[in-house]
């Protein structure tokens, strides 16, 4: 499966637009339930912490949105865009959502 942020595949011509597909992802972290410790780890340096959370919930997401369009009979996602959210009380937990549109090439 091929992925890419950009509508086109340089070299390669879709053959076949199937639709649109997501993945997301909510998963806690603990990172996001006081914002003003979250701002202060952020200008003070990186948090690895931190960092893994967002891999794993981009990861996680655009797993899923791999499966969906496979499901479809697509092996490339264009035009993908990721976004990323805290939501819950006090952004205590974070989501990430991708979508796409599935093709083949």
């Amino acid at each position: 499966m091929l992925f890419t942020t950009t509508p086109t595949i340089e070299g390669c011509p879709i053959k076949q637009y199937l639709g649109i597909v997501t993945g997301e992802t909510i998963i806690g972290a603990n990172a996001f339930k006081d914002i003003k410790a979250a701002f202060t780890d952020f200008f003070g340096g990186r948090s690895g912490t931190y960092e893994r959370v967002l891999i794993e919930a981009k990861d996680t997401s655009m797993n899923e949105m791999a499966e969906r369009a496979a499901q479809m009979g697509a092996n490339a996602v264009v035009g993908i865009d990721i976004d990323y959210e805290t939501i819950g009380q006090g952004g205590s937990m974070l989501m990430v959502a991708c979508s796409g549109t599935a093709v083949i090439i």
